[in-house]
């Protein structure tokens, strides 16, 4: 080990990054735990959606699927604007982009206004994650670089809660606007939910004023410029020589990760509303409280990833969580479902905690911001497939919303464990400047 590696771990971990590094990483973070909320939100009103619209829930489970399908191109692009162009400007863009298109379907019409709107909001959700994870984890050090993608990715834990917790504190009651603004309804309703959803674009301001460019990015770009060797189409590169096998490995990875996800949380509040009848306190409970335990189990996968690699933080949280799925979907008894799902949120949740720095750690700096872009959010289009065929199997073929999402969460856990399992271990790797692709 060399002098200043030992004498960077004589140091708290906390006190080895600069005030520039902890300025990047908590504008990553600010845009992350942000674009959840405007997302999360939407899972917990599609019921009042459909029934204002008079339209079927799977209509409306239809709306989240092509969000989540857009996200591919607004990861696509902001990934080519940030290896090209630098992680802020897409990180900046992609906050107020998601912003205003949540604030605005709150004014729908129509269901087909909402449906625009919504599916407009997926663009620049998928581009906050690909500039936000880079710009976190180029900025931060190799000896606490899982804690804290931990701590980012789980933070999506924190956006849901928030949604949650406005959900089940405001959903019903009487609107003070209401007065104010003809618009408003007297009680808050799902159109206030999405109101509030404007809110993140204040965070664009301190970005813009203090944060800086990861310096690896910055000197790789200058010498890809010093030396000709331009990396113009990033998106092709990833699919080429040693680079292939990382991508196809991680888009397996990524797809059935997703897939885990929204068969746990997608239509999960659905389900207690629908076949328990909760009320929106009720419903609250659960996601609230599992959504603070992803965000605290997520830092502790973390903390494993640090010691033990970056597979095993996956791959052990993943094992678990199939025997946790049927403690909520086996029982219609409120305790267990709470007890099972919080649970849960440690488990199912925790499997995500390295995706900002193992996909990071994966690429080289050229293509870095395009590749975790690209790799995560393919994994989208088969997300965005789950809420669709779970409605249609639990409403129209009347198998109940339990048994469909059990299938898919455990199915999708397997494959998330074989994936990784063929992925390279990436602990410990330093980040740096030096030009790894030959030539676009």
């Amino acid at each position: 080990m060399s002098v200043a590696a030992e004498a960077s771990r004589q140091v708290p971990w906390w006190k080895e990054p600069t005030k520039d590094q902890w300025n990047a990483y908590l504008a990553a973070w600010l845009g992350w735990t942000l674009d959840a909320f405007d997302f999360t939100i939407f899972l917990l009103i599609m019921l009042p959606i459909s029934q204002e619209f008079n339209v079927p829930l799977t209509a409306v489970t239809a709306v989240f699927a092509i969000t989540l399908w857009l996200r591919l191109i607004g990861a696509t692009a902001a990934g080519w604007m940030a290896d090209r162009m630098g992680r802020k400007a897409p990180l900046m863009i992609s906050i107020l982009w998601y912003s205003i298109c949540n604030f605005i379907a709150g004014f729908s019409p129509t269901f087909a206004f909402l449906f625009f709107f919504r599916a407009l909001l997926g663009i620049g959700m998928g581009a906050e994650w690909p500039a936000g994870a880079a710009l976190a984890m180029e900025s931060w050090p190799a000896r606490s670089r899982g804690l804290m993608s931990g701590i980012l990715q789980g933070s999506w834990g924190l956006g849901f809660a928030l949604s949650a917790a406005c959900y089940g504190l405001l959903y019903g009651h009487a609107n003070p606007l209401h007065e104010i603004f003809p618009f408003a309804g007297p009680t808050i309703g799902w159109r206030e939910m999405l109101w509030i959803g404007i809110l993140p674009a204040l965070v664009v301001v301190w970005i813009r004023f203090y944060v800086k460019e990861p310096e690896v990015w910055a000197e790789n770009k200058r010498l890809q410029a010093e030396q000709g060797r331009e990396v113009k189409a990033p998106l092709v590169e990833i699919f080429k020589g040693p680079m292939l096998w990382n991508t196809i490995t991680g888009c397996v990875w990524m797809a059935a990760a997703f897939c885990v996800y929204y068969s746990i949380w997608a239509l999960f509040s659905t389900y207690l509303q629908k076949e328990l009848n909760w009320t929106p306190a009720m419903v609250a409970t659960p996601v609230f409280w599992a959504n603070i335990v992803v965000f605290v189990g997520s830092g502790m996968w973390g903390y494993v990833a640090d010691k033990l690699g970056r597979r095993w933080a996956i791959i052990l949280p993943a094992i678990i969580a199939i025997f946790v799925t049927p403690l909520y979907l086996w029982t219609t008894n409120p305790v267990w479902i709470i007890f099972g799902f919080i649970v849960q949120g440690v488990f199912g949740g925790g499997i995500y905690s390295q995706n900002p720095s193992y996909l990071s750690e994966r690429f080289p700096t050229e293509v870095r911001s395009t590749a975790s872009g690209f790799v995560y959010h393919q994994g989208a289009i088969w997300g965005g497939l789950v809420a669709p065929a779970l409605s249609y199997f639990a409403v129209d073929k009347g198998m109940g919303f339990a048994w469909p999402m059990m299938i898919g969460t455990v199915g999708s856990l397997i494959i998330v464990i074989i994936a990784v399992a063929l992925g390279p271990e990436t602990k410990g790797k330093v980040l740096t400047a030096n030009l790894e692709v030959s030539r676009a």
